[in-house]
């Protein structure tokens, strides 16, 4: 008995020795435009036998650079299969605001055709072996925290949909707010002057009618970007990191996931 106990051990412990966050890149497309996403999850955790939760990540306006791909990771790291999409194009990542801008402007612009692209990531992540499509939620930041409600707004089958520091989050056409079908989390910062002036009054008011179930927290005096350590040496008037707005953040966005999501290692 003894001997078998000892095997058993030495086993499992060879099981965790060897599991570790695995990631690799993914290009796919969105019609013409080549993209390149980043996928990232715990090889102990998410098998083809045993499929596991996702998470999409959608980036901030810089594309999809390290920022992005680090929360993947994390994400990876606290038992879901992650995919930080490109919004841009294969390639197009930037630290220059300016460049920043006239990227996300022209993406921004046209609705459909940025739904699309989240979409195509979408089903990207939805494809893999190691993820069960029923359990998926999407996260975004800035940009990609407006578009993480958006695609939550064409009806896709996501758990919940977290929005870091998003300037808008309301709905240009309230009805689309009935298609949600899961439940939104908007992490606001409630100096944040990227948001419109009524913008949280008017995220309220849609959601009330359309019985959406949502979270909307404030963190006090957090700015724009706040999550992102990175970001006040970026020159951004109005964007700054705050760190207990980060923490505090990243830990109401496990608990909807423990609740929505379900199989996962995080912890508070």
């Amino acid at each position: 008995m003894r001997n078998l106990l000892m095997c058993l051990l030495t086993f499992a412990l060879s099981n965790l020795a060897t599991a570790a966050v695995q990631t690799k890149v993914i290009e796919y497309k969105d019609g013409d435009t080549v993209l390149e996403g980043f996928l990232a999850w715990d090889d102990a955790i998410a098998t083809e036998r045993t499929p596991g939760a996702a998470v999409l990540v959608i980036p901030e306006w810089w594309g999809n650079n390290d920022y992005s791909r680090g929360r993947a990771k994390q994400l990876a790291e606290l038992g879901y299969v992650a995919f930080a999409i490109d919004m841009y194009g294969k390639g197009k990542v930037t630290a220059d605001p300016k460049q920043a801008g006239e990227w996300s402007g022209a993406i921004m612009k046209d609705v459909a055709a940025r739904r699309a692209r989240a979409s195509a990531g979408l089903n990207v992540l939805k494809s893999q072996k190691i993820v069960d499509g029923a359990r998926i939620g999407v996260i975004g930041y800035c940009m990609g925290g407006t578009l993480a409600i958006d695609l939550a707004r064409t009806g896709a089958d996501l758990k919940a949909a977290v929005a870091f520091h998003a300037s808008t989050f309301a709905a240009a056409s309230p009805e689309e707010n009935k298609q949600i079908k899961g439940t939104l989390l908007i992490c606001h910062g409630a100096e944040d002057a990227f948001v419109p002036a009524g913008e949280v009054d008017r995220f309220q008011a849609q959601m009330k009618e359309a019985g959406t179930d949502f979270v909307l927290i404030s963190y006090s005096g957090a700015v724009h970007s706040f999550t992102n350590s990175g970001v006040d040496k970026m020159g951004v008037p109005g964007a700054k990191y705050n760190s207990n707005a980060d923490r505090r953040s990243w830990a109401e966005m496990q608990e909807i996931f423990r609740e929505k999501l379900g199989n996962t290692k995080a912890s508070g």
